[in-house]
């Protein structure tokens, strides 16, 4: 339990706030609760998500309105094939004193949407890497850094779509989360046509301030972890490991490579968020449990045999379980 009684009375008002959150983004996005509840616990982990589904889902949607329920400021980059890695980070010019200047890009925010970010090359994917990592941007030997909280929310369609880039791996192991977004059931699809083909306009309150934000953040790595669960979460990545000697068969047929350190450290902040949100003030293994897949199905590639057996990467993560 927690030593500090002000933590725990802060946990409570996590849970509560994270209530009031999802109440406001249900204003504007209907369905999709586990979408938006992976979103939150991402923000206050300070870990970025990666959302992934076909066209038209209400992705960009998502993130606008979970933007402006945070309370923060917004940029969004539309990633093209013709996207520079300036037009991320930003650029010098020539001012009218002869001097050069630093123009800042839309990366300098606290909440950057990069939408559809598989749409532009590798290398202008790449201007994020740093920004991601370290919350910082080096430019002409100058390191600047980014407004604090910071995230970044990026859309993706599946890679076997036209004109898509795969990620790469470096990049993709920067976000907390792989969020798949699918298709609305029918009474949710016949609520968003109702609701999107008339004139009613349904505003979305700010229920946090950037400072609540931070704290909530603070908070959440002061949270205690059980050596249990803490050996728990590491030996689930370690199992997605080939050559470990905790890797099951499973592993060893179908998978080409595993997560890293990275995933042992997201599953254990994850599993703290998740445990807050519900009022717990220290988390489980079943905590662990629920933020997995979604922290290791882009960290674990299958090989060929997979494919050939129709085995996807969910039920091999979740018989890792």
């Amino acid at each position: 339990m927690l030593e500090l009684e002000s933590d725990v009375i802060a946990i409570d008002a996590l849970a509560e706030a994270s209530k009031k959150l999802e109440t406001e983004i249900a204003k504007v996005i209907v369905g999709q609760n586990e979408v938006v509840k992976s979103i939150i616990i991402s923000i206050f982990s300070n870990g970025h998500s990666l959302l992934v589904g076909v066209p038209g889902l209400g992705k960009t949607l998502l993130v606008n309105t979970i933007s402006e329920a945070l309370g923060l400021n917004f940029n969004r980059i539309q990633f093209t094939p013709d996207l520079m890695p300036s037009d991320i980070v930003g650029s010098e010019i020539l001012g009218e004193d002869r001097s050069f200047k630093f123009v800042k890009g839309p990366v300098f925010t606290n909440v950057l949407l990069a939408d559809e970010i598989n749409r532009t090359p590798p290398k202008t994917q790449a201007a994020l890497l740093e920004a991601m990592q370290e919350k910082k941007v080096t430019i002409a030997g100058k390191t600047l850094p980014l407004p604090k909280p910071f995230f970044v929310l990026a859309t993706q369609n599946p890679i076997d779509q036209e004109g898509t880039y795969p990620l790469p791996e470096a990049q993709l192991d920067r976000f907390m989360f792989n969020i798949w977004v699918d298709y609305p059931s029918l009474a949710e699809e016949v609520q968003v046509v109702k609701s999107t083909t008339s004139d009613v306009v349904n505003n979305v309150n700010p229920v946090l301030s950037v400072e609540e934000i931070t704290s909530f953040q603070e908070l959440i790595r002061r949270i205690p972890v059980a050596d249990n669960v803490l050996e728990y979460a590491v030996k689930l990545a370690v199992k997605t490991r080939r050559e470990s000697e905790l890797a099951p068969e499973i592993t060893k047929d179908y998978l080409t490579w595993g997560a890293g350190p990275r995933a042992s450290q997201y599953l254990v902040l994850g599993a703290k968020t998740h445990a807050a949100l519900k009022g717990k003030y220290s988390p489980d293994i079943e905590d662990v449990q629920a933020v997995a897949l979604p922290i290791l199905r882009h960290r674990v590639m299958r090989n060929y045999k997979a494919e050939a057996d129709g085995v996807s990467l969910e039920e091999i993560i979740k018989s890792l379980l």
